[in-house]
């Protein structure tokens, strides 16, 4: 088969562009295709890939107003080719689900959620800094896009979900079938310590959704160290609303954020994530989770075992969480054994199984 790539864009280094990274090993001679990329966003194993980006990628400072241009990806995505190829897996949480593609080729998509920001736009944008005006306007437009997204969902072949969550947004929202294949994850980067630290940690980006100003102000009251790593557009006002307790530490480097992991207490999961892999990286390095009862969190969470739920977005339901874990006696093997049952080498062989099977029932249906 001759297989092509495609993913919404590269302009970030989050889970979605690190599965990225495992479908470029599956199949390094594969193209990727996006709408527009960062040199400086890239995964380092994706900077010898061939990268191909449509025409918003020439347009001035696409890659640093990839949101401004929002309007346009429905077009942008329009002017890829995939007459040579034989299928196309595409990484979709917004655009690139909508590729069309001729009906000899079979497009699969590794969904990481439906359009988010448009299909739960009121949640998305409760805590964005945007004027009223501008809030319901872009509520209007975003009706517009769902529909879009709902007729356009017709251009996937099949859909793969990346959490229980987002299989039932699929079957909600498209009213498609999907099966369930959790992220990959490279526990090999990760390892314990002998040495914990008195800190707890977030890794995020830092955007409005994501919660981290529950976590910010739980700690700012309760006084415990908690180290933030991560950059994004809501860091000013995490600074306003933090204490000295809590420290911004920006972006780092992997082997900083692998020894952080390591020596912390425990990492800090606030927000309903459509699966999250970086509580199941810090489970690779031995260390338990606090996550909110939520989303994809409900998937790779076992109580007691690798972390501890909290059922509200509340201080108080947070704080409770935190002294759970102060007092549970936690064993460090169970918990890194947790996490290799999603290493990204068996999701390699298994889902190389899953498309081998999925393209020949395509075939055998043409």
């Amino acid at each position: 088969m001759k297989i092509a790539i495609a993913h919404d864009y590269l302009i970030q280094m989050g889970g979605a562009e690190r599965v990225v990274e495992v479908f470029h090993h599956m199949y390094p001679q594969a193209p990727i295709f996006t709408t527009v990329f960062s040199s400086n966003g890239l995964l380092d194993a994706l900077k010898d890939a061939d990268i191909r980006a449509s025409w918003l990628q020439k347009m001035p400072g696409g890659a640093n107003n990839f949101k401004g241009m929002l309007p346009l990806y429905p077009f942008a995505i329009r002017d890829f080719d995939f007459r040579e190829f034989d299928m196309v897996l595409s990484s979709s949480s917004a655009f690139m689900k909508s590729i069309q593609v001729p009906k000899e080729t079979f497009h699969l998509c590794y969904c990481h959620t439906p359009m988010r920001f448009a299909w739960d736009y009121d949640t998305y944008m409760q805590r964005q800094s945007k004027s009223n005006v501008l809030k319901q306007l872009l509520k209007i437009y975003m009706q517009q896009l769902k529909t879009w997204d709902q007729r356009t969902s017709k251009n996937v072949n099949q859909f793969v979900a990346n959490s229980s969550v987002v299989k039932n947004r699929i079957q909600n929202y498209y009213n498609r079938d999907s099966d369930v294949i959790f992220p990959p994850i490279n526990t090999s980067r990760f390892h314990s310590s002998a040495t914990i630290g008195n800190y707890y940690l977030i890794v995020s980006r830092l955007v409005s959704y994501k919660r981290i100003d529950l976590a910010v102000e739980t700690f700012s009251r309760n006084g415990l160290p908690l180290y933030i790593v991560g950059e994004g557009p809501d860091l000013g006002r995490l600074r306003q609303l933090a204490k000295s307790n809590v420290k911004f530490l920006g972006r780092l480097e992997d082997g900083d954020v692998t020894k952080l992991m390591a020596e912390c207490r425990a990492l800090i999961f606030p927000g309903e994530e459509d699966f999250g892999i970086t509580p199941l990286e810090a489970n690779a390095a031995g260390r338990p989770v606090i996550a909110y009862q939520s989303g994809g969190a409900l998937d790779t969470i076992m109580p007691k075992l690798n972390g501890i739920f909290f059922k509200r977005q509340e201080i108080d339901d947070l704080d409770a969480a935190i002294n759970e874990v102060e007092n549970h006696a936690w064993d460090v093997q169970q918990i890194v054994n947790h996490a290799r049952k999603f290493d990204e080498k068996a999701f390699m062989v298994n889902f190389k199984n899953y498309i081998g099977k999925a393209y020949e029932k395509f075939r055998e249906g043409r």
